[in-house]
């Protein structure tokens, strides 16, 4: 009888304590907007998220996925994001930089000379220190992911030296620092959103832009695009951000979840963006574009002319500037 009733006793805890932790997950559905199409890394990544958080609330919460900027460009969905009527999105974070000057450090050039570093300054407290100065801005942080190294495209001509850029019409990520650095290099900056690109390009409106292999093969911009030059000049990380408002609604447990996802989210993200690069470049190669390396010397003269921009920016954000290259300093030793 003794046995029966702790059974009984242990079972209707059990019960209690499922039941408690249950109502702490409700019933909810969390739209992500993102830029980039279907099979992308970075949608690849979304829908990892998406995953992640159904199995961990039990199939309460979803994560609905809007690819290809169904929601909009970055800036529109940051702004319903901060509304409320976008929960969640992904963005490169440099594209912050709009809400907190401080996030401008990630679009300087030639900042980051690989993944490896990337990975231990994100996640580490420099990385979280940014993402908290969000908040006042009505966006919370979750981490970052990998968007890559970028690259130049154009339609009009191989790209063997520096000078070889002046002149061009070069789609732009809509930003302060890169107009400025395409104006270095003589050519001429056109900002636009990302869902503008492909038309712009296909129409010659522009002769090219600049993004990771990746983006320009997911994107097929090699349909409107002959030259690919591996400049790597800059290092794209995506901050995952959710909507503040939206935020404080939910309770401990869902932000867990949330939070827990994401942390899952990064690493496969990045682990597959590292794997479909290499793939990219042989299938961009192998759909006909003609790909090109620039020379050592080159690309210390790339370096040389972009200088005066990261000078200028940098007195509006020193102490941000300071911090990163201090980081940067510890694992390079």
């Amino acid at each position: 009888m003794r046995r029966l009733v702790l059974k009984s006793v242990v079972a209707a805890l059990t019960i209690f304590a499922v039941g408690a932790a249950s109502a702490q997950v409700n019933e909810r559905t969390l739209k992500l907007g993102i830029q980039n199409p279907k099979g992308h890394p970075a949608e690849l990544g979304a829908q990892k998220l998406a995953e992640v958080v159904a199995a961990k609330s039990g199939g309460k919460m979803k994560v609905k996925v809007f690819s290809g900027g169904q929601l909009g460009g970055d800036a529109q969905t940051v702004s319903a994001l901060q509304g409320g009527t976008v929960e969640m999105t992904i963005l490169n974070s440099g594209i912050l930089g709009a809400q907190v000057k401080d996030f401008e450090v990630f679009d300087f050039p030639f900042m980051f000379a690989n993944s490896a570093e990337a990975d231990a300054v994100l996640d580490g407290a420099f990385g979280k220190n940014l993402h908290q100065k969000l908040e006042a801005k009505g966006i919370v942080g979750l981490g970052y992911w990998e968007l890559g190294f970028r690259n130049l495209t154009n339609g009009r001509r191989s790209i063997q030296k520096v000078e070889d850029i002046a002149g061009l019409k070069l789609r732009v990520i809509p930003n302060p620092i890169n107009l400025d650095w395409v104006k270095a290099l003589g050519a001429n900056p056109v900002p636009l959103a990302f869902p503008e690109v492909y038309t712009a390009l296909e129409t010659k409106a522009i002769d090219g832009q600049e993004n990771p292999v990746t983006v320009i093969h997911a994107n097929k911009f090699n349909e409107v695009q002959k030259y690919l030059t591996l400049t790597r000049h800059q290092y794209n990380p995506q901050s995952i951000i959710v909507s503040k408002k939206v935020w404080d609604k939910l309770s401990a447990d869902e932000k867990k979840i949330l939070a827990d996802a994401a942390a899952e989210a990064i690493q496969y993200e990045r682990k597959i963006t590292r794997e479909q690069e290499a793939q990219a470049l042989d299938a961009l190669k192998k759909a006909g574009m003609e790909v090109t390396e620039l020379p050592a010397a080159e690309v210390t003269k790339l370096r040389e002319k972009m200088g005066p921009v990261i000078d200028k920016y940098a007195t509006a954000t020193p102490e941000t500037l300071a911090a990163l290259k201090a980081e940067l300093a510890k694992q390079r030793k």
